[in-house]
């Protein structure tokens, strides 16, 4: 299993609901606030592809393909996924080209959660997130298995989102049951 956080918070509501959801299961934990991902410069068309660049993604990706089960963790900002997700998730173009590996088919097959957090009414606000994340699975051929969506509010405060500790709490369950 593999945890991408993508708050630019250290311990703020989306990783307090994914700390539940992980508890006791094996995990590494990627918090892409802690890499330099830059943004895409987009060569696909370009006769000699892309020009590689000099960050983290590269590293990170390789670690990616290693896992069989992914958790995306992300608060949710202006309606979408965080910047850090969106990099990383954007720099996938760069990586289905990539000669070394057939990125495309390392995650085809790979198990997907989503876990957001949000301000007010995040339980309709994000539902276009979690389209854009289906999507994205889809055309990668993941299976995505499901979402939780919490709200916080101001930090620490999903903690008093009992619909969506209890749900973070069978989320555990299914994880557990399922590796």
């Amino acid at each position: 299993m593999m945890a991408i956080h993508g708050s630019s918070r250290e311990q703020g509501n989306t990783e307090t609901l994914t700390q539940i959801v992980l508890k006791d299961v094996p995990a590494t934990h990627l918090y892409l606030r802690q890499y330099v991902i830059n943004p895409i410069t987009d060569e696909r068309h370009d006769p000699h592809g892309f020009t590689p660049v000099d960050d983290d993604y590269d590293k990170l990706i390789e670690k990616v393909i290693l896992h069989d089960t992914i958790l995306f963790t992300t608060p949710l900002y202006w309606y979408g996924m965080s910047g850090l997700m969106k990099n990383f998730i954007d720099r996938w173009t760069q990586s289905l080209r990539d000669p070394r590996y057939d990125f495309k088919e390392a995650m085809r097959g790979k198990q997907a959660y989503v876990i957001v957090t949000g301000g007010e009414d995040v339980r309709l606000k994000a539902l276009p997130l979690i389209q854009q994340f289906t999507l994205i699975f889809e055309f990668m051929s993941m299976d995505f298995n499901g979402y939780l969506l919490g709200y916080g509010g101001k930090p620490g405060g999903i903690v008093r989102d009992e619909q969506a500790l209890a749900e973070a709490r069978q989320l555990n369950d299914r994880i557990k049951q399922s590796l």
